[in-house]
C-alpha cells in the first residue's frame, strides 16, 4: 500500500548501498539456509554451501542493524528487527563453534534455530500483507511492532521447544 508509513524507497534513499546489500543477502539466506540443511548428509556439498551461507548470513546480519535503526516505523519495531539480526549472528557464531569442536547435535540445533529466525522475513511479510488487506491503518504502528517481534520470535520459540523436547538443546543430547 502506498500510504504505509514506511516506504522501502526511503530506506534505499537513506542507505543506497547498505539497504540493497541487506535485501540481497537476506534473500539469498532464505534460499541458502534451507539448502544447507537439506544437504547435511552430503558433506561434499554441505560444506561449501554452508560456508557461503555463513558469509551471506554474516552480511545480512551486520547490515540488519543500520537497516532496522534508520527511519524505523517505531522504536519497538526497530528493536525487534535488531534483536532478530543479533540472534541470527549469535546462532551463526555458536553453530560454527559447535561444528569446529565436533559437537554435531548442538551445531544442528543452532542451524535449525537460525533457519527459524530466517523464516521471520517471510512471516513478517505474510502478516503485513494480511494486515494491509484486513487491518485498519489506525492500528498500523501497534501491529508493526508486534509483527517485528512475533514473525521471527514464534518460529524460534516453536523450534526451541521441539529441539528441547527431543533433547537437542541439552549439553549432552541423546
Amino acid at each position: 500500500m502506498d500510504d504505509f508509513p514506511e516506504a522501502l524507497a526511503v530506506k534505499v534513499e537513506l542507505m543506497p548501498i547498505l539497504f540493497p546489500l541487506h535485501m540481497v543477502a537476506g534473500g539469498l539466506a532464505l534460499l541458502l539456509v534451507p539448502l544447507a540443511i537439506l544437504l547435511r548428509n552430503s558433506p561434499e556439498w554441505h560444506r561449501p554451501v554452508a560456508r557461503l551461507t555463513a558469509l551471506v548470513v554474516l552480511v545480512g546480519g551486520i547490515t540488519a542493524f543500520p537497516v532496522a535503526l534508520v527511519a524505523p516505523v517505531t522504536l519497538g519495531s526497530a528493536l525487534g528487527f535488531t534483536a532478530q539480526g543479533a540472534l541470527w549472528l549469535v546462532l551463526l557464531v555458536l553453530g560454527v563453534r559447535h561444528i569446529r569442536a565436533g559437537r554435531v547435535a548442538q551445531h544442528r540445533a543452532c542451524m535449525l534455530l537460525m533457519a527459524a529466525a530466517t523464516s521471520g522475513a517471510v512471516f513478517f511479510r505474510i502478516w503485513l500483507a494480511l494486515f494491509a488487506i484486513h487491518g485498519s491503518m489506525r492500528h498500523y504502528e501497534a501491529f508493526y511492532v508486534l509483527d517485528a517481534w512475533l514473525a521471527w520470535g514464534v518460529p524460534v520459540a516453536i523450534t526451541a521447544w521441539v529441539l528441547n523436547r527431543a533433547g537437542d538443546l541439552r549439553a549432552n543430547p541423546r
